[in-house]
């Protein structure tokens, strides 16, 4: 299951986005290795970290959901989950 993520912060989450930030680059990094994750970026404004967009490639959707709700970023309550679009995605292959 490929899914764009676009998750926006909390407005007063960059304190928790920087103390979670650890264990979602460790985890993401290690979904990366796997193919469960695409790619991933933090969203940037006036150069402070807002948000993120992950691409995933989950086989099922619940495969998907698990990573979800253990993801550190929704467990230290960075993202706002009221507000986080989830968009089935086709990634172009390399070739």
């Amino acid at each position: 299951m490929q899914y764009l993520v676009i998750a926006y912060d909390y407005e007063d989450a960059l304190e928790r986005r920087m103390e979670a930030r650890p264990a979602h680059v460790k985890a993401t990094q290690s979904l990366m290795k796997s193919g469960k994750i695409i790619t991933a970026c933090a969203m940037i404004e006036e150069e402070k970290m807002v948000g993120s967009t992950v691409i995933t490639n989950f086989d099922t959707e619940e495969e998907f959901e698990a990573w979800l709700s253990n993801e550190p970023y929704v467990k230290g309550n960075v993202w706002n989950m009221e507000e986080i679009q989830i968009v089935d995605v086709k990634v172009m292959p390399k070739e």
